[in-house]
């Protein structure tokens, strides 16, 4: 048997994977990250990482009889994941917490402590699942059986080495059956709500951005996609790709954000039509099923976690930039969010939208419906 390190974040996920890793016969050790408290250390709800959840990650490992490990990335997680959310929203880019925490936290530094502890692998109650590819010589990311639980998308950034240290016990489960399960066995998660928040932001992100700011916001335009001067704007980072409300602009048919400039400082404002792109250009690309593809090839991509996933032409630029040929336009594709390749359940890899491409009034015009 294994000598396994599982992520412990306090909920009924993480407690079933390391209830069925035990029930095998595995030498667990629990590893729960303290990342984020808030200021004072105030206890929040439905936060992963907060105090209240620490204390049912120790309870759980009591009960289960293994050893409990509280890791102090109170640093790294301020410097990868609260800067950076901070800084994209400067900068006018709508930013995804949750897929950097994965990609810079919890595998990277997190398996190099389990490894460090001499671990084989590292476990987490994410619903993802790791098969050999067909030709039996690497790894693949797979999606889980519960395709409603579906975290691959935020998983998409771990690196093909770190993806062999990696154990997802519930890939064969879906949801119902794991509280079914946390029941069975006395767990305390058992009924725990869902984790829905972003951490380390308390009530409104706008708010939380005010707070942290080292300097106030430049006054900017509002302008349409002509140029044409519309108003002042508060400030970029107030603004997301696809907002309607909080513009102070009235006309006879509801504006939208669809961009943000910031060179010009600038947030440009168009009618429902204009949110739609053809093509988006995507940066630092971790292909972790596959190896860099250098010719084009059919795929669905995922433009943000709750984006039905739509087939799409995949055309490389290099091994970690690609530019993708949309086969239906998509509505408020926003830069900074995350864009994920499949090849039905199988990962192919994914990364950081950095530009879209409108599509032509013409084909909307002749071609789509567009909403009011």
């Amino acid at each position: 048997m294994a000598r396994i390190a599982i992520a412990m974040s306090g909920g009924v996920d993480s407690s079933v994977a390391a209830l069925l890793l035990k029930k095998e016969g595995h030498q667990l050790l629990g590893l729960h990250m303290k990342l984020h408290h808030g200021e004072g250390h105030e206890r929040i709800r439905k936060r992963c990482c907060s105090l209240d959840e620490a204390l049912d990650a120790r309870a759980i490992c009591r009960k289960l009889d293994m050893p409990f490990y509280v890791l102090d990335f109170q640093k790294e997680f301020r410097e990868t994941v609260i800067d950076y959310f901070i800084r994209d929203y400067q900068k006018g880019k709508t930013p995804n917490p949750c897929v950097m925490c994965n990609r810079k936290i919890k595998s990277g530094p997190l398996i190099q402590k389990s490894m460090e502890l001499e671990c084989d692998f590292l476990a987490t109650g994410h619903y993802a699942s790791v098969q050999k590819s067909a030709d039996g010589k690497s790894l693949q990311l797979i999606r889980p059986q519960d395709k409603e639980k579906d975290q691959t998308y935020f998983l998409h950034g771990i690196s093909s080495f770190e993806l062999k240290k990696m154990v997802f016990p519930l890939a064969n489960l879906n949801k119902n059956e794991v509280r079914q399960l946390a029941r069975d066995h006395g767990l305390v998660s058992a009924d725990k709500e869902e984790s829905q928040e972003i951490c380390f932001v308390p009530k409104d992100y706008r708010q939380f951005l005010e707070k942290k700011v080292s300097r106030p916001q430049t006054r900017g335009r509002f302008v349409d996609s002509s140029g044409n001067d519309l108003g002042e704007h508060q400030g970029l980072m107030y603004y997301t790709i696809g907002q309607r409300k909080g513009l102070g602009i009235s006309d006879s048919t509801p504006y939208y954000v669809v961009s943000l400039n910031e060179a010009k400082n600038e947030v440009v404002l168009g009618k429902a039509n204009e949110l739609y792109c053809s093509e988006v250009k995507v940066a630092d690309v971790n292909w972790i099923s596959i190896k860099p593809p250098q010719h084009p090839f059919s795929a669905k991509v995922k433009l943000r976690y709750s984006h039905q996933e739509t087939l799409s032409t995949i055309n490389p630029i290099n091994d970690h930039q690609v530019r993708i040929a949309l086969k239906q336009p998509q509505k408020s594709v926003a830069p900074g969010q995350a864009a994920v390749f499949y090849d039905q359940d199988v990962v192919l890899g994914g990364g950081w939208i950095v530009s879209t491409k409108p599509i032509e009034n013409s084909f909307l015009e002749n071609e789509m419906e567009v909403p009011a």
